[in-house]
């Protein structure tokens, strides 16, 4: 899996004129699945982005998390995350997981992240998107479990 996070003072996600899911300070994670991940990485990964410290603690030192000072996490499928260009100047998506195992597992990643105490929003699985945020910092940060483990 791999996570593309973003610190953000807001974000929102709108299909056909209305907002399916928006927060306030937070986080924006634009979430890719490819085949062979697990409920295991979505949980590591939930982990790891509810607790890294990514937000200035008072001395202004990126310190904090946003499990720890309450903030929110916008989740949002992104299947192009795995676009392989190194052929040509189309990008492939083979590496993307199908809808059917790409759409409970960022599903599941969402509830992990509500269970450990985030308020989660969410984009909607599938449809044509348009994602609006203030990048905060900016803080922009790549998760990818195969890297990661």
């Amino acid at each position: 899996m791999r996570v593309l996070i973003q610190r953000v003072s807001e974000a929102a996600v709108r299909v056909d004129d209305r907002v399916v899911g928006e927060i306030g300070p937070g986080l924006l994670l634009l979430v890719g699945v490819t085949d062979g991940d697990t409920e295991e990485e979505a949980t590591f990964l939930a982990n790891k982005v509810a607790n890294l410290r990514i937000f200035e603690d008072e001395e202004g030192k990126m310190n904090r998390s946003a499990l720890e000072l309450g903030l929110s996490a916008l989740v949002v499928s992104q299947f192009t995350l795995y676009a392989d260009t190194r052929k040509g100047r189309r990008p492939s998506f083979i590496r993307a997981a199908a809808p059917e195992v790409a759409s409970p597992l960022v599903d599941y990643l969402a509830q992990q992240l509500r269970e450990l105490g985030l308020n989660v929003a969410t984009g909607e699985f599938g449809a044509h998107m348009h994602v609006s945020l203030v990048n905060d910092g900016p803080v922009t940060i790549w998760l990818d479990t195969d890297e990661l483990r």
